[in-house]
């Protein structure tokens, strides 16, 4: 499966962005789709994932109670609503695939697509 991330840009502190995630290819219901994130001079860390079946979530508890995430099952498309942004949320955003079950380790996701910057200005 290919992956496309879409929707970062230059928002204000306070503000919100939502994010998407397309795929392209088949995404089965037991594999775990997650957003990640990487600042400069950091590692990947994990943000959010979502169950593609069951709908199940998990999130980092960075963003937990600002961040939504959610698909669209017909639309093979992920989203991360993003509201409260504060800069340290500035990185690269990048979604993956997991095929190892309910996981928030970078490495066992896959397919990762090619990242969409989020600036938060303060």
């Amino acid at each position: 499966v290919q992956l496309q991330a879409s929707g970062g840009g230059l928002v204000q502190a306070g503000g919100s962005l939502r994010l998407s995630c397309a795929a392209s290819g088949r995404i089965y219901s037991s594999h775990v789709m997650g957003w990640f994130r990487q600042a400069p001079g950091k590692e990947r860390e994990f943000v959010s994932l979502i169950r593609w079946g069951a709908g199940t979530t998990s999130y980092a508890n960075s963003v937990k109670g600002r961040f939504t995430i959610s698909r669209d099952n017909a639309k093979n498309t992920v989203y991360l609503l993003m509201n409260s942004l504060k800069p340290e949320d500035t990185a690269v955003y990048y979604c993956g695939r997991s095929r190892s079950g309910y996981t928030t380790r970078v490495v066992d996701y896959d397919s990762w697509g090619q990242g969409t910057q989020v600036t938060v200005s303060s």
